[in-house]
């Protein structure tokens, strides 16, 4: 062969594989590139678990709540048909949810039927019957979770001897782990109080009395 053909050749060779050597530099660009996204798909399923985590226990926490209201709303509701039959001597209540698949969306509707009369909406219900009603619903409360303490104004104002005698008489023995205050006029309920306060007014100056009824006698 000819030499000068064989330099000429060796010399293009050499060009082109000058040519096609590759850029070391590029490969350090690229692992650096991976390793940052590497560290972001790493940080964004560390976000992804946290987030799937908060909603899985967020999710628990709204059935926890669920469960535990239907509980309640199911113990309150039955208690308070009986506390209501018991003030009334006959009458019926009920407690409904306006959406049983969300009942924390739409609320509670309170209905009664008083004895001897048809359903009614307590907001349709007069004045003494407006009372009964939201005793026995208070009553049910705290046979569900009890209150320490209740401060009751005149809730007696609306209602005949009979009913203020069957609330006085229920307050007084069947909620001894609750201390009541009522102020009343009515001597059928505070004639049964543990304790009375009188308040007057003389000579331009209120004042206030106590008394303990179990150290009154009658003359």
């Amino acid at each position: 062969m000819d030499k000068k053909a064989l330099e000429y050749e060796i010399t293009v060779l050499e060009e082109t594989l000058k040519q096609k050597q590759p850029n070391m530099s590029a490969i350090k660009d690229y692992l650096a590139k991976h390793s940052a996204w590497s560290a972001k798909v790493e940080e964004l399923n560390k976000v992804t678990q946290d987030r799937d985590d908060a909603r899985d226990e967020h999710d628990s926490l709204r059935k926890k709540r669920l469960s535990e209201f239907m509980a309640g709303f199911l113990i309150i509701t039955n208690k308070l048909k009986e506390m209501y039959q018991m003030i009334t001597l006959g009458g019926d209540a009920e407690l409904e949810l306006v959406d049983t698949l969300d009942p924390f969306s739409e609320g509670i509707v309170f209905s009664v039927r008083p004895p001897k009369k048809s359903w009614k909406h307590i907001s349709n219900l007069s004045g003494g019957e407006k009372t009964l009603s939201s005793l026995a619903l208070v009553f049910a409360l705290h046979h569900y979770k009890p209150s320490p303490l209740y401060v009751m104004d005149e809730i007696d104002a609306a209602l005949d001897f009979k009913n203020v005698s069957i609330v006085a008489h229920y307050i007084k023995e069947r909620t001894r782990n609750a201390q009541f205050i009522i102020i009343s006029l009515r001597n059928n309920m505070f004639e049964l109080g543990d304790q009375l306060i009188g308040i007057y007014k003389t000579h331009n100056a209120t004042k206030s009395v106590s008394l303990n009824p179990q150290n009154l006698c009658v003359s």
